[in-house]
């Protein structure tokens, strides 16, 4: 219903010179204006940046809404279907009032652009780009316009229900598990220093009550190097807290990690669970194609170009070319008999499913080619046949041309996904573990 009041207010202001002419309303809707562009909207949400955000789109919903009012009076105008001929008899007086409206509609239209630019976390840089691009195209732009409203609308509604939702469940405290959590990252990232690899979800964990440490290895390794990190830092955390155990959710290459490392001297009394996420169990069949095509000195370029970098962000000695190894099927069959199951620890798999590379961000939309053809169902890096391992397994996806990437497994671009709340998926992950026992 706001929207609709403030839309008729924008209008009359805008249009004064009409509406003072015929009914002096503009001196008593003057006052009106100026507090909608401070506040357009009666119900707000919880946190200051929602806030924001919802000023900023009904702004944008109100000067729709004005703006046709004032193109359809503009038409009129020329018509005899409005009682105005003295006001556009007058063409100075018709320019000076399109001219006013033009600017007073501007100010609503990037008062509300500028709020949900910089409070917005769902519209991604993507989306920014192609408004600016199309900011000046007609009918282009009001399509742009259109979506930016329906992607910051949704956030509203889902940022504001989740709130709600952890204020209503913090007394239970779901996810306080028995032992700590231990989260450990995949090859080519990191979760310390400059990059949060795991998104929103550790704090959406630590609001229902988990404890969340990280792996703070490596960002590329073998799997034999990496292991001699993780279990060094499973024992800082079993010293520093006290506790008996920990809980391992682990994404990507790191569930090969956690695995190998479970089974060197001492550490299968300290690992409760281990839970991995798109870990590619059995390998996958295009790192091994792609191994025999490029040719090798390409290959040692590319790990020469990305160690040095590395090296710099803090990685002691990273090596880019044994974690890609580590990801081949063949290098997998062998580790696979090697290394079987620790007895006394549950051991669970989570997969997921890309529907179309389209629904991939990039590199993934290329990747997914390569991983189906070698493949099939993919997450955009890993074969589904590559996923499943211990007691439990589970396939996620949505419907549509989306799906769930391997990015979006760890919530890597912060994008909320129709029908997939990846925080809440790992809220309930954890909640689980508390509910066994663990």
């Amino acid at each position: 219903m706001s929207y609709i009041l403030f839309s008729l207010i924008y209008f009359v202001v805008s249009n004064f010179l009409v509406f003072q002419k015929c009914s002096g309303l503009f001196l008593i809707f003057l006052p009106f204006y100026i507090a909608g562009n401070f506040c357009p909207v009666f119900s707000l949400p919880c946190t200051k940046r929602l806030k924001n955000c919802a000023k900023g789109n009904a702004l944008l919903i109100e000067f729709l809404g004005s703006a046709a009012l004032s193109i359809a009076l503009f038409i009129l105008s020329f018509t005899t279907l409005l009682p105005l001929d003295n006001i556009f008899k007058d063409p100075k007086l018709w320019i000076i009032n399109t001219l006013i409206a033009i600017v007073l509609e501007a100010v609503v239209f990037w008062n509300g652009m500028l709020r949900i630019f910089f409070s917005s976390e769902q519209l991604g840089i993507k989306m920014r780009v192609i408004a600016v691009i199309c900011g000046m195209i007609p009918i282009v732009h009001l399509v742009v316009l259109g979506r930016m409203i329906q992607i910051v609308s949704d956030e509203i509604v889902m940022e504001n229900r989740k709130i709600v939702l952890g204020k209503q469940r913090w007394e239970q405290q779901i996810c306080a598990t028995k032992y700590p959590v231990l989260m450990v990252h995949g090859v080519f990232f990191r979760d310390f220093r400059y990059f949060n690899y795991w998104g929103r979800i550790p704090k959406a964990l630590e609001a229902n009550g988990a404890r969340i440490f990280y792996g703070n290895h490596q960002s590329a390794a073998s799997v034999e190097d990496s292991v001699l990190e993780l279990a060094a830092r499973i024992r800082e955390i079993i010293e520093e807290t006290g506790c008996e155990k920990v809980n391992i959710i682990a994404h990507s290459k790191g569930g090969l990690d956690c695995r190998h490392a479970l089974s060197l001297p001492g550490m299968k009394e300290h690992v409760a669970t281990l839970t991995t996420i798109n870990t590619p169990h059995r390998g996958c069949e295009f790192a091994d194609y792609l191994l025999t095509k490029i040719p090798r000195a390409e290959q040692e370029a590319v790990a020469k170009t990305y160690n040095a970098v590395l090296k710099k962000l803090g990685d002691p000695n990273p090596d880019f070319l044994a974690a890609v190894n580590n990801l081949t099927a063949s290098f997998c069959s062998e580790f696979n008999n090697k290394f079987p199951d620790v007895p006394g620890i549950m051991y669970q798999s989570i997969g997921s499913k890309l529907n179309k590379s389209v629904g991939g961000r990039f590199p993934l939309n290329f990747t997914y080619h390569l991983a189906k053809y070698f493949d099939g169902v993919n997450d955009g890096l890993v074969g589904e046949a590559s996923f499943p391992w211990g007691s439990s397994y589970k396939m996620l996806t949505v419907k549509g041309k989306r799906g769930i990437s391997h990015g979006d497994m760890i919530d890597l671009n912060r994008e909320n996904i129709s029908e997939f709340d990846v925080r809440e998926f790992y809220v309930q992950l954890v909640a689980d573990l508390k509910q066994w026992g663990y």
